[in-house]
């Protein structure tokens, strides 16, 4: 078989099919429509076969994201208006690309109130507006609350009347007909809204928030009209050809998740639509009409194969040692997900506690049994165990509850009750604040397994494993997302290759980074652990990076600082260990030593994992920048622009026949990365099936392999313990004796057998193509 060099431009795009693969572009105001239209000619020569964008329509003044909806009637002017996305469009239909468009059914931008005019009227009018139902407000408590003041008694005397508004500072708010005349705080007490303390916010709320962030409003897409006005716009492209993809942000936060998606497939009959679903381990995905998930399942088997599950007790040990106790995952999660439900998320309980007020107690019962919900949420009639496991271990913790839990679980498992309805969208919530922004940032023994959709406590995944997991998704969602790099991943897929190393010198790492806490001190020494396994693992990092990321992740922490009342002192002391980092000779070169010592691996495991993920079942997505190595760590740090001059020249010198060396440019992963893609969108016949390979010989165990149906992905695990083998030795693979090609290197192989070492003797990965 020829050498993939070039997509083939003979292959058209069928509408209604699934991708072969796509490409994640973060469309923003400094990369808007027609940047994004100038690399459509690179993605389609990467072997992409979709491109798959950030979401279009107008958003809240300034947003660098898309995700916060102002207007769902038309594409964002900051990001090119309709032009741009014609533009756009053009482009992908010269270079033969489809398109998936990122929406945002959920919840809307509310921050900046006159960019929104559906909230504006709202505000107007109150309940008599016309679009009052378009949001999940509960108009029973009075006038709708707006937290926008400053902690002062004094802060309504900031108000004042300008040309027929209500501002306050660089605020502006409507006034109902009629209700002008008067002081500012006089005309404010006749609106339909109330400006109260910005602290407010999280405990007296009115309206339904995404999480617990104030300037994102609920909208109520399960009434008919909500769900055609912010979809008109959407399904227009999807009708006209433009989009031929959905991806769908946040489905938990639905009223009822499967109407919804049924709608949208009624809608939209042949696109290709993924959702946001994020699955404990163990959990199945609901029956909805979707091809499947965003892939966060795929990323955690992914990640975790490539970990030494039996080195676990070293790093128990350590944590043990620089912390001073032992704290178990599940108990961590239960504390920061019970203080979410009672803080951050206590409007969103208070809620759910008025709708049983004859229940004493209910408020605390009904945070406990989120607190011990296992999953992010149920789909009642659906998940109705789940439930039924949290009340368990709520009576285990809290048996004093035992009569509150059991009259409440009564109406909670019955899905038209609204208690039901709404606890379902609460523990989702009071999951993925408690979870992936407070508990990944304090459980830090062992942080490349602190990813969304993963669970830490479970260290690694054993080749058996990933194996049953990858047959469930064949079978189940085969044409669901792959996913190694999202904008909501903690680390970037690099990041975590190459701390997953750390799992195979466990002595090393932990030698280095006790001498590194004793002479760098923190007082959060868990914390500390997370700054020292983030520097090595991302470096080399400039210094503002670290500095942002540390900041950033401790009041995400809530140990030593928080978000509402940072601790200037202990920030400063962050501040000061990461600057010694940079600032102190002998530390800087230990460090940047170290680092140098685990690289090599790292890249090993980097290029297996991006072979896996990109050959497993489901449709691989490569998040954009990633088809060279990527150190990105949170966001907004993983939104940083890509340098596409750079991928586009390394590109054509790989058609031209260069095999490049495993070093820092990356080039290696992006051969790897476009000759999988280009055979992936070429055959995709190739890759119909599922069945595990395994190797012969004394380290067979350092091979993870498997059979697509025509074409064989192999990749070296655990890079380090082979080493110290010496080798790959004798081991082999036994295929079935036809003639092989190495996409690769493009060197042939026969005979029942193959030399393991010879056939990685260029690439510590290789994809062998059936003749």
């Amino acid at each position: 078989m020829p050498q993939s060099n070039h997509p083939t431009t003979a292959l058209k795009r069928t509408e209604g099919c699934p991708p072969s693969s796509t490409y994640r572009v973060q469309v923003r105001p400094d990369f808007p429509l027609r940047s994004t239209a100038e690399i459509a000619d690179y993605v389609a020569d990467l072997g992409v076969s979709h491109l798959y964008s950030a979401p279009l329509l107008v958003a809240a003044p300034g947003s660098e994201h898309g995700y916060d909806v102002v207007d769902h009637t038309q594409v964002s002017p900051a990001l090119g208006g309709s032009d741009g996305l014609q533009a756009l469009h053009q482009a992908l239909q010269a270079a033969d690309l489809g398109f998936v468009v990122d929406i945002v059914p959920n919840h809307a931008g509310v921050g900046v109130a006159s960019a929104n005019p559906t909230w504006w009227d709202v505000l107007k009018n109150g309940q008599k507006s016309e679009y009052s139902g378009f949001y999940d407000i509960d108009w029973s408590r009075g006038r709708l609350l707006i937290p926008v003041l400053a902690d002062d008694p004094a802060a309504l005397d900031e108000l004042r009347v300008e040309d027929g508004e209500l501002r306050y500072y660089d605020k502006r708010f409507p006034i109902a007909e009629g209700t002008g005349e008067g002081s500012a705080r006089e005309v404010h007490d006749r609106q339909h809204y109330e400006l109260v303390n910005w602290t407010r916010g999280d405990s007296e709320l009115n309206y339904r928030r995404f999480f617990a962030i104030v300037d994102l409003a609920g909208l109520r897409v399960e009434e008919s009209e909500v769900f055609d006005a912010t979809h008109a716009e959407i399904l227009r492209w999807y009708r006209e050809g433009i989009v031929q993809g959905i991806r769908v942000d946040h489905p938990d936060g639905l009223r009822d998740p499967g109407g919804y998606f049924a709608r949208l497939r009624e809608a939209a009959p042949d696109a290709w639509i993924v959702v946001e679903k994020i699955l404990e381990p163990g959990e199945k995905m609901p029956a909805w009409p979707v091809a499947g998930t965003t892939g966060y399942d795929a990323m955690a088997d992914v990640n975790g194969v490539f970990v030494d599950v039996g080195t676990e007790a070293f790093f128990d040990t350590l944590d043990h040692h620089l912390t001073g106790g032992t704290t178990s995952w599940q108990d961590l999660v239960h504390q920061t997900k019970y203080a979410v439900a009672t803080t951050s998320l206590a409007a969103e309980l208070d809620r759910l506690a008025r709708l049983v007020p004859e229940v004493e107690g209910a408020h605390e019962a009904l945070a406990e049994l989120a607190a011990c919900f296992p999953v992010y949420r149920s789909y009642l009639p659906s998940g109705g165990r789940y439930l039924a496991a949290a009340r368990s271990e709520a009576g285990r913790r809290r048996p004093q509850l035992i009569r509150v839990l059991d009259q409440l679980t009564g109406r909670l498992r019955n899905p038209g009750d609204e208690l039901a309805v709404r606890f379902q969208q609460f523990t989702g919530a009071v999951m993925a604040k408690g979870v992936e922004d407070c508990a990944f940032y304090r459980w830090t023994r062992f942080v490349a397994r602190n990813e969304v959709g993963n669970d830490p406590a479970k260290f690694g995944v054993t080749t058996d494993e990933f194996h049953e997991a990858a047959e469930h998704r064949q079978a189940d969602w085969p044409d669901g997302m792959t996913s190694l790099a999202t904008h909501d991943t903690k680390r970037g897929e690099d990041v975590r290759a190459r701390l997953a190393v750390l799992s195979e010198v466990p002595g090393d790492w932990t030698e280095v980074v006790r001498r590194w806490v004793r002479g760098a001190p923190l007082p959060d020494p868990a914390f500390a652990h997370l700054i020292w396994q983030v520097a090595v693992g991302a470096w080399p990092i400039e210094r503002e990076r670290l500095q942002a990321y540390a900041v950033k992740a401790a009041r995400e922490a809530g140990t030593g600082t928080t978000w509402l009342k940072p601790d200037e002192r202990f920030e400063t002391a962050l501040r000061e260990m990461v600057d010694k980092i940079y600032d102190d000779p002998a530390l800087h070169r230990e460090v940047g030593d170290f680092a140098a010592s685990i690289t090599p691996p790292g890249w090993s495991n980097s290029l297996g994992q991006k072979l896996v993920q990109l050959t497993m079942p489901g449709v691989p997505d490569v998040y954009q920048g990633t088809e060279l190595w990527d150190h990105s760590l949170v966001d907004p740090d993983n939104r940083r622009p890509v340098d596409f001059a750079v991928r586009r020249e390394l590109l054509s010198r790989l058609d031209e026949g260069w095999l490049p060396p495993v070093d820092d440019s990356g080039a290696a992963k992006l051969l790897v990365t476009s000759r999988i893609l280009r055979l992936r969108r070429q055959r995709p016949e190739l890759f119909s099936g599922y069945r595990p390979v395994f190797a012969d010989g004394r380290v067979g165990e350092h091979v993870l392999a498997f059979d697509r149906g025509g074409v064989v992905a192999v990749a070296t695990r655990l890079p380090v313990g082979l080493s110290r083998h010496g080798g790959w030795h004798d081991t082999t693979l036994s295929l079935d004796g036809h003639s092989w090609t190495e996409v690769f290197t493009n060197t042939g192989y026969g005979g029942n057998r193959l030399s393991v070492a010879e056939l990685l003797r260029t690439y510590p990965v290789a994809l062998l193509v059936k003749e």
